[in-house]
This record gives structure tokens, sequence and C-alpha cells, in this order.
């Protein structure tokens, strides 16, 4: 058996780069990837302290299901303003968005 410890390791690693991706990132797509990483992390946690505290649960697994459906909800959504952002500027990046509020 894996020891809970890898899990958490892995989780905060992900957790770690994608926070610096949105940092670093000017990019939209990169800081949609980043929060995409970080909602992973959190997804690998609720499934490895599901697994380890309750295992006769499904508690863990359930959230994490919920995550990725509003994960998925809010990449649909971020692609379409996404998308509209660079028809109408040519680019995808933060700073095109701070001009639409001109």
């Amino acid at each position: 058996m894996i020891p809970v410890q890898f899990y958490l390791v892995i989780s905060t690693l992900l957790f770690f780069i994608g926070v610096f991706g949105f940092i670093s990132r000017k990019n939209l797509i990169g800081l949609l990837m980043s929060i995409e990483l970080i909602l992973n992390a959190v997804n690998i946690n609720f499934v490895a302290f599901n697994r380890y505290l309750f295992p006769e649960q499904i508690e863990g697994y359930i959230y994490s299901l919920f995550v990725i459906v509003v994960a998925a909800a809010e990449t649909a959504v971020a692609m379409a303003i996404i998308m509209n952002v660079y028809r109408k500027f040519g680019n995808e990046t933060v700073k095109s968005i701070k001009e639409l509020k001109n």
C-alpha cells in the first residue's frame, strides 16, 4: 500500500506548480491550465484522505467528481470568453482583458 505522504507530496507539488503558473503567466490559456492543476491537487487530497480515513465511505470520491464537473463548466465558460477576447483583440493576454474594462 502506498503511504498517504506520497499523495500529499504529489498534491502539494501540483498545487504549487499551479500557483506559480497562475502568478507568472500572462496567457489566458496558461492561467486556465494553472487553475486546473490546482483543482486536480484538491481532487488528489479528497481521494487520498477518503481512502485512508474512511475507506468504506465514498464522500471523497463524490466531492472529487463534483469538483471535476464544476471545473469542466468553468473551462467551457472560460474558453468562450478567451475566444471572444481573441476575436476582438487578436491575442489572448491578460492585458486584453484589462482593456475591456475601458
